[in-house]
């Protein structure tokens, strides 16, 4: 009778471990997935970096913050404020609106 009774709270066990949508397996799983999305998305970012500091080559130096400002400001499309960002699409690129 023990044995059966060992076996049924492992069983009872196993069934709330897969259907318990707070603390079960299915959670564990999605928490899994969203663990490997994230180190994606941060490999994703340090290629990021890396490329962005290969780009700005030597703008590091103390004399060359307008530069440095600049080319931040390019890359992330930021205007100081009081400033009008105007951008032009490159020749060819046509409107629909405008033939």
């Amino acid at each position: 009778m023990g044995v059966w009774l060992a076996i049924g709270v492992v069983a009872m066990a196993l069934a709330l471990a897969l259907t318990d949508g707070e603390s079960g397996l299915r959670t564990w799983w999605a928490l899994r997935d969203d663990l490997r999305a994230a180190q994606a998305r941060i490999e994703r970012l340090r290629g990021d970096v890396a490329e962005l500091e290969r780009d700005s080559g030597g703008l590091t130096g103390a004399g060359e913050t307008f530069a440095l400002e600049r080319a931040i400001r390019e890359q992330l499309v930021y205007a100081r404020k009081g400033e009008t960002l105007v951008r032009l699409d490159p020749p060819g690129d046509s409107s629909p609106r405008i033939p």
